[in-house]
């Protein structure tokens, strides 16, 4: 799994490749708490080059979700492979977090 990171107008922008697993969810756990530690309550997520995800990869975003809510902050999901989309259909992630086509959407909002 890769990950980087960016910012736009102060809204950080992970975007992560590969799969999310048992192995590599850790690391993406450590960057999303890190950003809301420095108070960051936005976070867009782009997941485009992720080709899997485990049920530990979900419960990382959830959680990550949980700590941004009280601080009226948001995870926003970006650009999921169709795989990735069935994945969170199928648990019922698609009524707890915010999907965009985009980074772009996403900054402005617009749902899918």
């Amino acid at each position: 799994m890769d990950i980087n990171q960016t910012s736009i107008d102060n809204v950080p922008i992970v975007s992560v490749s590969g799969r999310i697993d048992g192995t590599t969810s850790k690391d993406l756990e450590t960057i999303l708490n890190e950003l809301i530690d420095q108070n960051k309550s936005d976070i867009v997520l782009d997941l485009e080059g992720v080709v899997y995800i485990s049920s530990v990869g979900l419960r990382v975003l959830l959680a990550t979700q949980k700590k941004v809510r009280p601080k009226k902050g948001e995870v926003k999901l970006v650009s999921l492979q169709p795989f990735v989309r069935e994945v969170f259909e199928m648990t019922g992630f698609t009524r707890l977090f915010s999907i965009y086509p985009n980074q772009g959407e996403a900054l402005r909002g617009t749902k899918l």
